[in-house]
């Protein structure tokens, strides 16, 4: 039975598979294996994309703007996963964080039937949140035509928003509604329609080079490290330590010192070493943006 043409590819069936439940176990390990390295493959050609959606990210948050994500199932609980680790990993404002989900918080954990259909409802929360011009609104849908996304996208590139796109089908709806698409074709799926298995780890992969490559631009890592990682517990804080030791070279009774005159702030630990006191450390970093590679080159002239 040959494809229908008017099935995005990431529900086609993919004839290879039909008698998969009929495989050894291995053999059908082997397959879904086989897919997810080739979900990864499929985020290289979208790469200029991604770099071209962050830094428009970049330009956008620097005024003060907040990240916006939003999807219906699979991408939306991906786009959620990402968005929720970006405040404890790089200390992003949780005030400056939306996540739109089709369906509600309820559906973060559960489906909710025909809720990613619900275009008025996509619309609604853009209005909601108040989402306008410095803000960055990144629709996800593996199809791309998901009518939840695709209003949330269209109502967030009317009120002046940067929108960006990540889709998996390439006649997908999003694409187009959006500033900066991002297209990784991962085809159809071993299990057909399953967009939670190849769909899903290619749009995991963007989201998280995406946002790092966001958060690596506006100063939030220094010599690959998250200094602004929030240190909530013990293993956090002994990795706040050993931060501060690479990046200084001083030893660990000198390096806990610092830490308590920065408040357990990694970056203004640096600084302390570098013989400022806790406020002007934390002074010397609102005048260059928060960037630790740049105060501290201005402490160098």
């Amino acid at each position: 039975m040959a494809s229908d043409p008017k099935l995005p590819s990431t529900e086609q069936p993919d004839r290879r598979y039909d008698d998969l439940d009929s495989w050894a176990p291995q053999a059908i390990l082997h397959a879904m294996w086989e897919g997810q390295l080739a979900a990864v493959a499929a985020v290289g050609p979208a790469l200029p994309a991604i770099a071209a959606a962050a830094e428009a990210c970049v330009e956008q948050l620097g005024r003060g703007g907040r990240l916006v994500y939003a999807g219906a199932g699979t991408s939306g609980r991906i786009g959620v996963q990402d968005g929720a680790e970006l405040p404890p990993t790089f200390n992003w404002p949780e005030d400056r964080l939306v996540l739109l989900m089709a369906g509600g918080d309820v559906a973060f954990t559960r489906a909710v039937e025909n809720a990613e259909d619900d275009v008025a409802a996509g619309a609604a929360a853009i209005a909601a949140h108040g989402v306008g011009a410095n803000d960055v609104v990144i629709g996800i849908a593996a199809s791309g035509s998901t009518p939840f996304t695709l209003s949330c996208l269209n109502a967030a590139r009317a009120a002046g928003a940067c929108t960006i796109a990540v889709a998996n089908s390439a006649n997908g709806a999003i694409l187009r509604a959006a500033e900066f698409p991002v297209l990784v074709e991962t085809g159809p799926e071993v299990i057909a329609g399953s967009t939670r298995m190849k769909a899903g780890t290619a749009q995991k992969v963007v989201l998280n080079l995406l946002s790092s490559l966001v958060m690596v631009r506006m100063g939030h890592v220094y010599r690959g490290r998250m200094v602004d990682m929030l240190a909530r517990n013990e293993k956090l804080r002994r990795r706040a330590e050993r931060m501060v030791m690479e990046i200084t070279g001083a030893e660990l009774e000198a390096v806990r010192a610092a830490l308590v005159e920065a408040g357990g702030n990694v970056k203004s630990a640096v600084l302390v070493l570098e013989g400022l006191s806790g406020a002007e450390a934390s002074a010397a970093l609102a005048r260059h943006g928060g960037n630790l590679r740049v105060t501290l080159a201005g402490l160098a002239r």
